[in-house]
This record gives structure tokens, sequence and C-alpha cells, in this order.
């Protein structure tokens, strides 16, 4: 039986308080540096839930209920609905072209430790955030790190 991918997802962006980005580069795609990024594992799984998991799973930073960064993640309350790459549409059920993406942002202490899932992403690197928009290869990625100051005011402190 295939599995296809539910096209529903997050987007987190990881931030320090000098609003420096971290970025991690496909291991699959060389050329595209993103944010965190992960499709819902089950239809009733919470965007925030997925946020959570997909930020450990692929950097190994915990803001899992329970640690010390579990207030810093924020629902940006965000959505965009945007056409599914060509080369990706395979993980997804026949037809299915266009994903619904909720969007996160994730305040952690300046040099906070990366440990990467290598299978997903193969480096790392903290821009700051008018830098890592002009390297994200998604658009909405890109205008998601843009917004980062004013996001990020409006949160406030956690």
């Amino acid at each position: 039986m295939t599995v296809f991918k539910i096209p529903e997802s997050v987007l987190v962006v990881i931030y320090t308080p000098a609003l420096d980005v971290l970025l991690i580069r496909r291991a699959d795609a060389a050329e595209f540096w993103q944010s965190v990024t992960g499709s819902k594992d089950a239809p009733d799984e919470s965007f925030e839930q997925t946020a959570r998991r997909e930020v450990l799973e692929e950097t190994g930073i915990d803001c899992q209920p329970g640690s010390a960064l579990q207030g810093h993640l924020h629902d940006w309350g965000l959505e965009n609905i945007y056409e599914i790459y060509p080369h990706w549409r395979h993980r997804y059920a026949p037809g299915v072209v266009f994903n619904r993406e909720h969007l996160f942002g994730l305040e952690v202490p300046a040099n906070t430790p990366v440990c990467l899932s290598p299978r997903e992403h193969t480096h790392y690197q903290w821009l700051p955030y008018a830098q890592a928009a002009d390297r994200c290869f998604s658009p909405s990625n890109a205008e998601a790190c843009l917004m980062l100051p004013r996001l990020a005011a409006r949160e406030g402190t956690p």
C-alpha cells in the first residue's frame, strides 16, 4: 500500500533575538536552502504538533512540551497555498497539486546547537533575516523571513 504525503505542512522560521535565521540545505536538492518544513504525519495531527516534531527531527532543537523552548514556538496565524513542484508531486495522491502551509516562528538563543538529520539536510547556516530571504529557494519562505522583524516584535519575548 502506498502512503502519500498529506498536502498540509508547516514552515518554521527559527531565529535568534538578533533576527539571524537558521537555513538548512536539502540533501535531495543541494541548491535549495530553506527553513524547517514538513507535512503532517496524520490528518488529525495539529499544525503545532507538526511544527514541534519537524523542528526536532530536522535540527535536533527541542521545543516540545516540557522543554526549555516550549514557549518559544509562535503560531504566526498565516498560511500559504502553493502549487507543489512537479518533481515532488509523486509523493502525494494522484491529482494533488496544491499544498496548504502554516507558518510558525521559533526564537532560540544565539549559538543554539544544531544537529541535522543527514538523510534530509547536509549543511546549515545562520544568516541575518534579509540575507536568509535572498538565499531561500521558496518564495513563501523568503517572504516569511522578510516579515520576521514585524512578526517577532508582535510576539515579544516568550
